[in-house]
């Protein structure tokens, strides 16, 4: 009984050192990362609304300011064309990507593109390829991300 009292008050110590350091007991922290997450939806291949998309990551990131937000395009179906080496667009993505804005292009999209053409687009560089883009956004908004689609 002494051992589980004393172990019980190792275990209160233990607490109010970390409730003090301002660390979490779950392990989960709102001092690390970004304070805000984007997930932007591009699913046309319309250049208006790729444009609108570009200019939302861009403007928010300006507005928050860098290390405030995360932000992340994911590109399927006909707006997958932002993140191709032929898009007008591709200058700026790769720019934005080395900037911190993240570009995620639908596997899905690109097996379907590759088998109809015999060939996978070629992306820009700095985009990462993931199973599907609609599973992408999913998972994004599990992890607190806000969504938007232009």
């Amino acid at each position: 009984m002494k051992n589980m009292t004393k172990l019980l008050g190792i275990f209160a110590v233990m607490l109010s050192l970390l409730s003090l350091s301002g660390c979490s007991t779950t392990g989960a922290s709102d001092d690390f990362g970004p304070k805000h997450k984007l997930v932007i939806q591009v699913s046309s291949s319309d250049p208006l609304t790729q444009k609108i998309a570009l200019n939302n990551a861009v403007n928010i990131q300006k507005g928050l300011g860098i290390d405030n937000i995360a932000v992340e395009i994911v590109a399927y179906g006909p707006g997958l064309s932002i993140l191709t080496a032929k898009s007008k667009n591709a200058k700026r993505v790769a720019s934005l990507a080395v900037q911190g804005i993240r570009f995620s292009a639908c596997g899905n999209t690109i097996k379907k593109i590759t088998k109809k053409k015999g060939k996978a687009p070629k992306l820009v560089n700095g985009v990462k390829v993931v199973p599907g883009g609609v599973g992408r956004i999913i998972a994004l908004q599990e992890k607190g991300y806000s969504y938007i689609r232009p």
